[in-house]
């Protein structure tokens, strides 16, 4: 018995300061990391960056923390954490290699985050999907079509191509398009069309719309008529414009020609064929 309680208090003397110092490393740097996460949230939320990256990222900055406190407190207890590392670090490289598409859309959510090209509510077309943004998360981006459909796009083709955002200008131009025969007053169908453009209150006088004459096509003379409009309204008065001057057309007798092909047919006289065909004989 003396001898144990002499091999325990041998033990006690030898390894006591070094687990009393392991541990109090240990807790000292778990208060540590908790700070350097607040700390980092705090100056996220000031340079007001997005709410799903600031969490994410606090959460990263605590766990590396918490990692080198315990490689730390190892040390201290005599521990080799060289080899550990080492297999971290493998473990890492591998798991880094099986996820590498899902890290590719992380870094890609974290770029769309940082740098905001579109926010929530915003219509734009990316990756081949146009439509309205329900949700921004690390991995992907929820897109509602304007047919209602949900789509769930991965960020890094997002990222990676172009990205129109129709929402972010105040307002839009609405090109279109409108042809007349060959044989209509130009002047008529001109005055037309400014008068359809001037009733509409929801076109805006600045900046002007422009009515011109842009084409001689091949079976129509071509009017380009180029409103702007509060980019809210840009559907509801495109498909309006069209209603109205086809209906102003037809009140004014102007045509809306369609592609036409001109056929001439030659008549061929038998009787000459076969005697030609006979001198040659």
């Amino acid at each position: 018995m003396d001898f144990d309680m002499d091999t325990l208090i041998q033990y006690v003397t030898m390894y006591g300061v070094d687990i009393l110092a392991a541990l109090a490393i240990f807790l000292l740097g778990k208060w540590g990391a908790k700070i350097a996460m607040k700390l980092a949230t705090k100056a996220m939320h000031h340079a007001k960056v997005d709410e799903t990256l600031v969490s994410f990222a606090s959460n990263i900055v605590y766990g590396l923390v918490l990692v080198f406190v315990v490689i730390a407190a190892l040390n201290q207890l005599g521990i080799q954490t060289a080899s550990l590392v080492a297999v971290l670090a493998t473990a890492g490289l591998a798991i880094g290699l099986a996820l590498k598409d899902s890290l590719s859309n992380f870094a890609a959510g974290v770029m769309i985050i940082i740098f905001r090209p579109f926010k929530l509510g915003d219509y734009i077309e990316a990756a081949g999907i146009a439509g309205s943004v329900e949700a921004i998360s690390i991995f992907t981006t929820t897109i509602k079509t304007p047919d209602n459909k949900t789509i769930i796009v991965p960020n890094s083709p997002i990222t990676t191509g172009n990205v129109v955002n129709y929402s972010t200008k105040p307002t839009r131009r609405v090109d279109l398009v409108f042809g007349c025969g060959y044989g209509d007053d130009i002047l008529k169908v001109k005055k037309v069309l400014q008068s359809i453009i001037d009733a509409d209150d929801r076109v805006l006088k600045d900046p002007a719309p422009t009515i011109a004459l842009a084409e001689l096509g091949d079976s129509s003379v071509n009017f380009v008529v180029r409103p702007w409009v509060k980019t809210s309204e840009y559907w509801d008065v495109r498909f309006d414009l069209h209603e109205k001057v086809k209906l102003a057309f037809d009140k004014e007798g102007i045509s809306i020609p369609f592609p036409q092909r001109d056929v001439h047919l030659y008549t061929v006289d038998a009787k000459k064929t076969e005697t030609k065909s006979d001198d040659k004989k």
